[in-house]
């Protein structure tokens, strides 16, 4: 968002906060929006700002309240920043993936790494969630997503203290759990390590998993333990010929795509860069599939601790710095499932007028 959006952004939060019986003045930003084939679109951001309010911005609000809008709620888990749009009444998501793609982008439309709807569920689920990410491909899930879900479940259904809800997604059923701090926790299921179910081409090295396999890429040659969270993960603790890996120091932009678009992973791959600070304390940077370098992926710290168990590089259960701030990731002997904790929060309302 360029800076007045921000400002009126941040506006909006703290009037909301603080709202007055009175109404408040109001301004509009205008998003040019194509909505694909058809005829031209154009979407409007409304927010409160402290501004005058003008004879034009009032006439466009008074008829907006007749015309269809899409509202929504920007959410943010660590960073990674989501568009959440209550899709309750309809198995069909409100916008096309091409839409989804305008509004995320970040000098022409609201922005965000992804829009998410909140859906009926099925298969006996409370819910079902799909995304769609910032170029319009839809992955089966999200980790930082699924605790901007929860959270904004607990808004629309005004829920407080401690929840917990079942998820469908296409990386099957999802349990986050509201804690009595706002964090959520997150039952991300069994981590999936057979090649082909990942999938990667990559050949298994131990135990039918990908541990530590060679992975050449522009020269290199960098050793990769592949691992699914219902999306496809390939995490590197460094090169064979480099020392230590100091993930601060990478050129993310550019060997991120590489990584992503290999020909080893027929599904294309999200890749997580890791340096080892102790045996509970990881550090990471992530080139996200469909979204690039983002400040934060849940289901990538996840994958992230399980290849550093089975690489014997860490414990069971760790802190994760990640750009955007540290999750708490619990690889569970029990019952082999994987336990995510962290924030979410929301950062402003706004519509889209179609």
């Amino acid at each position: 968002m360029s800076p007045a959006a921000t400002a009126a952004a941040t506006s909006f939060a703290a009037a909301a906060a603080t709202a007055a019986p009175t109404a408040p003045s109001r301004g509009c930003v205008r998003l040019p929006f194509r909505g694909g084939p058809g005829a031209p679109r154009r979407a409007v951001a409304s927010m409160a700002v402290s501004t005058p309010r003008s004879a034009a911005a009032a006439s466009f609000l008074e008829r907006r309240e007749s015309e269809r809008a899409l509202h929504f709620v920007k959410y943010q888990g660590l960073g990674n920043d989501f568009i959440m749009v209550d899709n309750r009444d309809s198995s069909e998501p409100k916008v096309t993936p091409e839409e989804a793609a305008k509004l995320c982008d970040r000098n022409f439309g609201i922005g965000a790494d992804g829009v998410i709807f909140v859906m009926p569920g099925t298969n006996g689920a409370d819910y079902t969630m799909r995304i769609f990410n910032s170029d319009g491909s839809e992955p089966e899930m999200c980790g930082n997503g699924v605790r901007c879900f929860a959270r904004f479940i607990a808004e629309l259904e005004n829920l407080q203290g401690t929840h917990s809800f079942t998820i469908h997604t296409g990386a099957g059923l999802i349990i986050p759990e509201i804690q009595s701090d706002g964090q959520v926790k997150v039952d991300m299921g069994e981590p999936i390590l057979s090649g082909p179910d990942i999938p990667t081409k990559l050949l298994a090295t131990k135990n039918k998993a990908v541990v530590q396999a060679e992975l050449e890429v522009e020269g290199l040659t960098w050793h990769v333990t592949c691992v699914s969270m219902g999306n496809p993960h390939c995490v590197t603790f460094g090169a064979k010929d480099l020392k230590a890996l100091q993930v601060d120091d990478l050129k993310l932009s550019e060997i991120g795509p590489k990584f992503e678009h290999h020909q080893m992973f027929p599904a294309r791959t999200n890749t997580e860069f890791v340096q080892v600070l102790s045996r509970s304390h990881l550090k990471m940077r992530v080139w996200e599939r469909g979204a690039g370098a983002t400040l934060a992926c849940g289901t990538g710290a996840c994958a992230v601790v399980v290849a550093a168990v089975l690489e014997g590089r860490a414990e069971r259960k760790c802190v994760v710095d990640l750009p955007g701030g540290p999750l708490e990731i619990e690889w569970r002997e029990d019952d082999n499932h994987v336990y995510m904790t962290g924030p979410a929060e929301a950062v402003f309302y706004g519509s889209v007028v179609h």
